[in-house]
This record gives structure tokens, C-alpha cells and sequence, in this order.
């Protein structure tokens, strides 16, 4: 790699660091009211059984995992019990979205952030737009013209979240390593939308995630980090899908940069801006075929 293009791309990540667009996503769904009402409806009721899973967890699950853990890490044990049972509830949470298609309202925060942001030439190839006369974003978002997914659904992750979970009886390092994994993991699919609005394959995908790797790695273990905050895994989902899609707004602006202007560019356009030491194994169990589309309703 030349040493230009090394500066390039580790100036454009100082300046992005993944990690952070969770956390941004947070003041971005604070800040623009037009998506709070697709926090209504639906997903305060999803709230409240959330609330009532943990509840459940650490009533009945939290102590023998305490008991348990207390073999392997001694004082440690109430933590690493904290988080073990925080994961279980959050996979568990996890299935209920699918079951309750909140999936649909993550498509219209993400979509609705990329029209707000000036990107309606690429959300309008999957998705009809209103006129500006109806207002904000939200209200412009029309039905999808194709199945709109924001994260498919994998079997892959759930099992390998369970398979994952024993990391957490290592000492120590247990614990970060299972969130480093599960990021790993999860990182790539709230970006899933994005390759569909670009008209990525299975290849096309495996080679953006693949340039990225680390970045999603990061971003994906944050994500998951608001996830296992009780209570409040419902609200960050939404915030997450916003900061996902202000990722894109920053991929997008340095996709029209003329050649030779700030990061590198990748094959088919792509912004190649993260190291070349990623690891090949990146997700591919998601079906190139996703769930048939919904029938919009942006509330």
C-alpha cells in the first residue's frame, strides 16, 4: 500500500471511527422529532415484554449463573452473571422483533435519516418518495417497490450466540471476547439495507464487508453494548438503525469525491478506508432473498 493512500485512510478513520455512529445515531433520533413517532405505536408495548423478560431473567436465572460463575471467576462472578444474563436477554428480545416485524420501522428510520440527509436518489431506486410537499422526511417515505429488510434474520447468529456464551466462564478476557465475536457478527447486517439500496449480491456484499471488517467489528460490539442496557434495548435499536444510516450519509459523500480527493476508492465505488488485515470469514449465511415485502405504514 502506498504510504499516501495508508495516511488517507487512517486520517478518514480518526475522523469516523465507527464505534461512534451508535452513539451518534442516539443525538440524531433525539434531535429530529420527525422519527419519534415511529417510536410509538408498536414498540412501547415491545418495551414493556422486554422489561418483562429481564425481569423474568434475573429473577429466576441470574443467581444460579452466579452460583455457577463463581467456580471459574470468584468475586467477578456477580459482573460477568450481570452480562451473561443482559445477552440472553437481549437474544431473546432479539426473536421477538422478528416476531412483532419492528423490522419494518427500522427501514423507516433508516430510510427516513438518508432523505433527511439529501440521499433520495439512492433510498427512491428501492422505495417510492413523496412530493416535499408533504413534509419532513418521514412523511415522504412512500411503500418499497422491493422486500425492504433492514437486518434479515439469521439462525446462524442466534446459534452462534449461544455457542459464544461458554466465553464468558474464561476469566478476565471472557467477557470481551464474547462481545468482540458477537460484534463481529452482527456489525455487517445493519448495513444489510444499504447493500440492497446499491444492488449488491451475495459477492458484492462479502467484498464491502470484507474491506470494512474492522469497522463493523466495532460498530457492531456498541451496538450491541446499548442492547444489553435494560429497558432501553427497544429505543437504542431505533437509535442504532439512525446511526447505521449516517454512516452510509459519510460513505456516500466520500463515494462522489473525485479520484485522488480524501480516502481511497474501492472496487464498484466502494469507499475502501480501514486496514487490509481484515479476516475472510465474514457473514454470509443471510439469504440473498429476504422476507416478502410489508405493507408500509410510517404511523
Amino acid at each position: 500500500m502506498a504510504p499516501s493512500t495508508a495516511r488517507r485512510r487512517s486520517r478518514f478513520s480518526l475522523r469516523n471511527p465507527s464505534w461512534l455512529y451508535p452513539l451518534r445515531g442516539i443525538a440524531y433520533f433525539t434531535t429530529h422529532r420527525f422519527l419519534h413517532p415511529l417510536l410509538r405505536g408498536r414498540l412501547l408495548p415491545l418495551a414493556l415484554i422486554s422489561i418483562f423478560i429481564l425481569s423474568l431473567l434475573f429473577t429466576f436465572a441470574y443467581l444460579p449463573q452466579v452460583l455457577f460463575l463463581s467456580i471459574f471467576h470468584g468475586h467477578l462472578a456477580w459482573l460477568n452473571a450481570t452480562i451473561l444474563t443482559l445477552g440472553e436477554g437481549a437474544a431473546t428480545i432479539a426473536l421477538l422483533f422478528e416476531a412483532f416485524f419492528v423490522d419494518e420501522t427500522l427501514v423507516d428510520v433508516f430510510d427516513a435519516v438518508l432523505v433527511n440527509e439529501g440521499l433520495e436518489e439512492l433510498v427512491g431506486q428501492e422505495r417510492v418518495l413523496r412530493s416535499t410537499e408533504e413534509g419532513d422526511a418521514r412523511r415522504r417515505l412512500g411503500s418499497p417497490t422491493s422486500s425492504a429488510v433492514y437486518s434479515p434474520f439469521s439462525i446462524r447468529q442466534i446459534v452462534e450466540f449461544v455457542v459464544f456464551l461458554p466465553l464468558n466462564l474464561i476469566p478476565g478476557v471472557g467477557v470481551p471476547i464474547f462481545l468482540l465475536l458477537t460484534g463481529y457478527r452482527a456489525g455487517p447486517l445493519h448495513h444489510w439495507r444499504y447493500f440492497k439500496l446499491l444492488g449488491y449480491g451475495k459477492k458484492e456484499r462479502k467484498a464491502a464487508v470484507k474491506r470494512r471488517g474492522l469497522r463493523y467489528t466495532w460498530f457492531g460490539t456498541v451496538a450491541l453494548l446499548l442492547q444489553l442496557i435494560p429497558g432501553l434495548s427497544m429505543l437504542f435499536l431505533l437509535t442504532t438503525a439512525a446511526g447505521s444510516a449516517l454512516w452510509v450519509v459519510e460513505l456516500e459523500k466520500a463515494r462522489a469525491r473525485p479520484e485522488g480527493q480524501g480516502v481511497n476508492a474501492g472496487v464498484n465505488g466502494e469507499v475502501d478506508v480501514i486496514e487490509d488485515d481484515v479476516p475472510d470469514d465474514v457473514p454470509d449465511d443471510v439469504p440473498d432473498d429476504p422476507p416478502p415485502e410489508y405493507t408500509d405504514d410510517t404511523v
